[in-house]
């Protein structure tokens, strides 16, 4: 799974299709070993750089098997298991060289930091775009397991299930859980809530119910198109993957909501009206999502940015054409970067932000002086934080 993500470009979740042969017990350790190990990399190889005479090749097999055993510690591994289980990865091959550095490490006693390093470009750069504070809480938020947070359709209920499963209400329609299997939750089968970052919620928000026609462009897997279904509007969702549309139909199935859905590629798709609002959650870097996906650190190089920055430039373009006068384009990313946020939207001819008016988002997700959202680490840490995200509401001049 490792070397899946790091040398391939994968995420962990496709990563762990390796281990599907796996009793689920031990595929879910064997997940967990390496998101814990990928949350730590850079303090990982500190340690192991510490007790060898020459630097160990990143991609080596010596080096990746250390990383992957002393990454256990964060999970209480007692260290006779961590020795049991890393020496088999390495017979036949540099076996003693791995047993004397784990040796040498595990009786100094391994330390690992409350706030881990995270990869040195990622720093560096979020160090430039938003300071050394928010480069801290994004230490802090990689070493913690997010919360579980549920979307409702009603906010009565929301505030009754928070009250009666111990969880906590950060906004309208909102519930956080301590991290749980989700289809064992109570009223999983009920449909009346589905699993939705908070930070991802926001954007729907900014479109008022009673609206009428939205379209939701890159919908799936649907968190925002059950939003927008249930504050009563006339929802068609775009998405370009069948399977991930099968998945939002089942969701739609679920939560008992209805939305007309199309499988087709925004790029070239038309519609053959315009509509009152379209809610854009753009494809992007997605290192907003670091505290859950910590590999994509990794995978989110300079020109993976940059070729999303491309993408969502084209697909702004192109829902412009699809608005009523008047009409509003929320655009969104969960990304970290301003090159697929702020600097989206800086000049647009057609368009103009249109700043959150009270009462639409909660008191934590305040507007910039330029009208738009802009959710960074650091935000509700004490109460677990949120995924990284952009967030514009942008009207068609002429109405």
């Amino acid at each position: 799974m490792l070397d899946s993500v790091l040398r391939r470009g994968q995420t962990l979740d496709s990563a762990a299709s390796a281990g599907s042969d796996l009793a689920p017990a031990d595929r879910a350790l064997a997940v967990a070993i390496a998101g814990e190990t990928l949350r730590r990399i850079p303090d990982l190889d500190a340690l192991i750089d510490s007790a060898t005479r020459q630097r160990l090749p990143d991609d080596s097999k010596a080096r990746t098997v250390l990383r992957l055993a002393l990454g256990q510690k964060a999970l209480s591994t007692p260290d006779h298991a961590i020795v049991a289980t890393a020496l088999p990865l390495v017979e036949g091959g540099p076996r003693r060289l791995v047993h004397g550095v784990l040796g040498t490490l595990l009786r100094r006693g391994v330390g690992l930091p409350e706030a881990p390093m995270l990869p040195q470009q990622v720093e560096e750069r979020w160090q430039r775009a938003w300071g050394d504070d928010v480069v801290r809480a994004a230490r802090m938020q990689i070493a913690r397991r997010p919360s579980l947070d549920l979307c409702f359709a009603d906010d009565a209920e929301a505030q009754a299930y928070a009250a009666a499963n111990s969880g906590v209400s950060l906004a309208p329609k909102h519930v956080r859980l301590d991290s749980a299997s989700v289809s064992d939750l109570p009223g999983f089968g009920g449909g009346r809530w589905w699993v939705q970052d908070l930070a991802s919620s926001l954007p729907a928000r900014l479109i008022p119910e009673g609206w009428g026609e939205v379209l939701d462009l890159c919908a799936a897997p649907g968190g925002k198109t059950m939003q927008l279904a249930a504050a009563g509007h006339d929802v068609t969702a775009v998405d370009a993957s069948g399977s991930r549309l099968e998945r939002l139909r089942q969701n739609l199935d679920r939560t008992h909501l209805n939305a007309t859905l199309v499988e087709a590629n925004a790029l070239t798709w038309a519609p053959d009206r315009q509509f009152d609002a379209i809610l854009l959650d753009a494809p992007c870097s997605a290192t907003g999502t670091f505290r859950r996906h910590p590999e994509i650190l990794y995978r989110a190089r300079r020109d993976i940015i940059a070729s999303s920055a491309e993408l969502q430039s084209k697909l702004i373009a192109r829902a412009a054409q699809w608005l009523k006068p008047g009409g509003a384009l929320i655009y969104a990313v969960c990304s970290l970067e301003p090159e697929e946020g702020e600097r989206q939207v800086e000049a647009l001819p057609e368009l103009s932000v249109d700043p959150p008016k009270p009462g639409e988002l909660p008191d934590f997700a305040s507007a910039s002086p330029a009208g738009w959202v802009r959710i960074l680490p650091g935000l509700l840490q004490d109460q677990g934080g949120l995924d990284g995200f952009f967030i514009a509401r942008l009207v068609r001049r002429g109405g």
